[in-house]
């Protein structure tokens, strides 16, 4: 009996933080980046690289849910999940999947990649590491919106927004300089809005 009281306890808890959440995360201090982030940036630097000059955040539209949720999907679909260590022999490796298959950095490079193409500022679109629901590192797409930050993911189809996902949200690239931010919940740090935003 006392156990159930604790399971229902704590999932009120995770409800209410949930309602309270805001519809953004904010930058806290520089973070490490990932030594895969780091390899990947080596070989491609143009896709680490910030410019102040594009839009932090993106309008939300009907056409850019459109987008997202279309990208979402076919990357998540047509993508064979395997693991760095099957699929190249190390613990981790951020690549483009041009073989197919991949992990979860990988599928959202490739969805960075092809919103980057259909016309989206990358500045706006944030690689970003979680805790997910086993207590394992995970990779997600953070969209940047007026309305909120968005989550693409290749655990889902939906695209949601980040308080919606049961993810522990770490840290970020991010938007100011080529490297990396941990993320709170509370505006106490630079937000990560736009600076008219703050």
């Amino acid at each position: 009996m006392g156990r159930r009281i604790w399971i229902v306890l704590a999932f009120l808890l995770s409800a209410m933080e949930c309602v309270s959440a805001g519809p953004h995360l904010f930058r806290d201090d520089e973070a490490p980046p990932l030594p895969g982030w780091v390899a990947f940036c080596r070989r491609n630097p143009e896709e680490c690289v910030v410019d102040p000059r594009q839009p932090e955040t993106l309008p939300m539209t009907e056409e850019l849910a459109d987008l997202l949720s279309s990208v979402n999907l076919t990357v998540n679909r047509g993508l064979i999940p395997v693991t760095d260590r099957n699929h190249w022999g190390v613990v981790d490796l951020w690549s483009y999947p041009t073989d197919g298959m991949g992990d979860c950095e990988d599928y959202q490079l490739l969805k960075r990649k092809l919103l980057i193409e259909a016309g989206l500022p990358r500045r706006a679109l944030r690689m970003t590491v979680v805790i997910d629901e086993n207590g394992e590192g995970h990779a997600v797409l953070t969209v940047r919106t007026d309305r909120g930050d968005l989550i693409l993911d290749n655990k889902t189809d939906d695209v949601l927004e980040w308080f919606r996902t049961n993810y522990r949200y770490i840290k970020r690239e991010s938007a100011e300089t080529t490297g990396w931010v941990f993320l709170t919940l509370e505006p106490a740090g630079t937000s990560l809005t736009s600076s008219s935003d703050r």
